[in-house]
């Protein structure tokens, strides 16, 4: 018996490595706990037990994760729902093929001892917003529902700076801040703020962040395993928040900040737990919003924007 084991053994672990396929995946935003479910896979093994080498790389400019997928240089890219919208009237050729969180996070900001007490107060003020596009039509919108003039209000691109633009005085108030990030932020350097939320505000509910890819050409079962290694690791989160919040800290000393501590929690329970499930009503509600807005001039069909990967592809 002992003759039989031990070559056997010994073929195992002669036995080449599966080999991987590659993968890059470009974030919305340095890593951060919103990106918990992606980091989680990774460190866990479950991309490479789904035959996935995955690398993550983080933009220089916030605008620059939907063109890179769409130019072909990234598999994916964690982008936004409406920012999906306008790209495609920008001739960007892009799909959403999962969710990450399916909650809107954005917000419009301001201070609470400043002198925006109500959407009213925003005429003859200052807001600032990161990116361009998709942000303004959120304010846009917002602005219309309250009855504010949008050429009453001054709108200026703020890039990465968006805490500190508010808390500094720079902005009355900051579009495209996070609810989960920017009030703890201003919380901790001893500032109150308050968050008037789109959806409130007259923007249909969104999904906040998807997994874009170029519509033409996407490989479905390397994203759907892809899918499956994070929808497992929201699962592992979901269950135990706890415990995963010290494993995503541990990737990195300086992601262990109080400022992500209180990120986590505020964020862990919108992950998206069936990150390859699609709600086209959802899309097609927002493609309705942005006519009636005048922002588009006809709807895309919600088919035609949104993909389930782990689907049988129709012949």
């Amino acid at each position: 018996m002992k003759n039989f084991i031990a070559p056997l053994v010994l073929a195992l672990f002669a036995t080449p490595a599966i080999a991987q396929d590659r993968m890059t995946v470009m974030l919305d935003w340095f890593i951060n706990p919103d990106h918990g479910p992606i980091i989680l896979a990774q460190e866990l093994g479950y991309f490479k037990e789904a035959g996935l080498e995955v690398e993550l790389v983080t933009p220089a400019d916030p605008n620059d994760p939907p063109r890179m997928v769409a130019a072909g240089r990234v598999d994916l890219a964690v982008s936004y729902q409406p920012e999906l919208h306008l790209n495609r009237r920008e001739g960007l050729d892009l799909v959403r093929v999962g969710t990450l969180i399916e909650t809107p996070l954005t917000c419009l900001v301001v201070r609470t001892d400043g002198p925006v007490q109500s959407m009213d107060d925003l005429v003859g003020g200052k807001i600032g917003f990161a990116v361009a596009g998709v942000q303004e039509m959120l304010l846009n919108a917002m602005l219309t529902h309250s009855g504010v003039a949008v050429q009453d209000v001054e709108q200026i691109n703020i890039g990465w700076s968006i805490s500190p633009a508010l808390m500094s005085g720079q902005v009355d108030g900051v579009i495209g801040a996070f609810r989960n990030f920017e009030l703890n932020q201003m919380d901790i350097e001893g500032i109150s703020g308050r968050c008037f939320y789109p959806e409130a505000e007259g923007v249909p509910v969104y999904d906040e962040l998807i997994y874009v890819a170029a519509a033409h050409g996407l490989d479905r079962d390397k994203i759907a395993r892809f899918l499956h290694a994070t929808e497992r690791a929201a699962a592992d989160i979901l269950n135990d928040p706890h415990a995963t919040a010290e494993t995503f800290f541990a990737t990195s000393a300086e992601l262990r900040t109080e400022l992500n501590t209180r990120a986590w929690a505020d964020t862990w329970p919108r992950f998206a737990s069936r990150p390859a499930a699609v709600d086209q009503g959802r899309y097609a509600r927002f493609e309705a919003f942005l006519v009636a807005q005048g922002a588009v001039d006809s709807a895309i069909p919600a088919a035609d924007l949104v993909m389930d990967v782990t689907a049988e592809a129709t012949p």
